[in-house]
């Protein structure tokens, strides 16, 4: 994404970035109803909606669309931002840009929601971003039930019925070409009658050094996590990773 110089046919290059001094000042002739000041904020703040849509450069998607569903979100809150706040402007776009990315992304999601239950999140979110912008903090689930008027249970269903699903083999961290994916966080307490006691393996794991073996006993047989892992025997989660590997490595050969 950093290399890609075009997007929607905007060189990302030539993209100029306002002081916050100057969205401030901007913001008030656009405020005096100065329509020139508004574009200038627009352009002034693609770099910004840059930066937010590589948040989502895993997922597959069109980086065309995200980018003018970001500048949808940008100029909505270039319109409702309140100047007579004490507030950075990009603290109040990022969390906007966010949102309308978001609500992209779930409108276009393969999983159906009913239509009441998603009518609820919107809602839920259009109500969160609100009492955000009025309050200059998150409102707890019990607020914004409150304000609905709707039982806590039934937002916080709602709300997670919208959550985008994450493929296990996403990558959540990277030390040095080691890569740790969201398979590896997940700890199965039924390989005990899985992996290890289904194949004939004696042989192979009798050739593994001894943390290898604790790390493979640990993961396989007490369906720890790789974080659990590493506490228990006192080394990084990167090295546990990798020493997993390797042992798996070095078993597939000799079998």
């Amino acid at each position: 994404m950093y290399n890609k110089v075009e997007i929607c046919g905007v060189n990302t290059s030539t993209l100029k970035v306002l002081s916050e001094s100057e969205k401030m000042r901007l913001l008030k002739l656009m405020h005096q109803g100065d329509k020139s000041a508004r574009d200038q904020l627009v352009n002034g703040n693609l770099r910004l909606v840059l930066s937010v849509i590589q948040r989502f450069t895993q997922r597959g998607e069109n980086l065309d669309d995200l980018f003018q569903v970001g500048c949808i979100g940008l100029i909505k809150a270039i319109d409702n931002f309140d100047i007579t706040l004490n507030v950075r402007f990009s603290t109040y776009a990022v969390p906007m840009i966010i949102g309308e990315i978001r609500r992209y992304l779930r409108d276009n999601n393969s999983i159906r929601i009913s239509r009441s239950m998603r009518d609820i999140a919107y809602k839920a979110m259009q109500l969160k971003e609100r009492l955000t912008s009025e309050n200059l903090r998150d409102p707890t689930i019990e607020e914004i039930a409150e304000k609905m008027e709707l039982p806590k249970e039934d937002v916080v269903l709602a709300l997670e019925s919208i959550v985008d699903p994450v493929s296990l083999y996403e990558p959540v961290y990277s030390d040095g070409g080691d890569t740790i994916y969201v398979m590896d966080q997940v700890g199965d307490h039924n390989d005990d009658k899985n992996w290890l006691d289904e194949i004939a393996l004696k042989e192979a794991i009798r050739n593994l050094n001894n943390r290898e073996k604790r790390i493979l006993f640990l993961r396989f047989f007490k369906g720890m996590t790789q974080i659990e892992v590493s506490s228990e025997i006192g080394i990084s989660q990167a090295q546990v990773s990798r020493l997993e590997k390797a042992a798996l490595d070095s078993i597939k050969k000799q079998i």
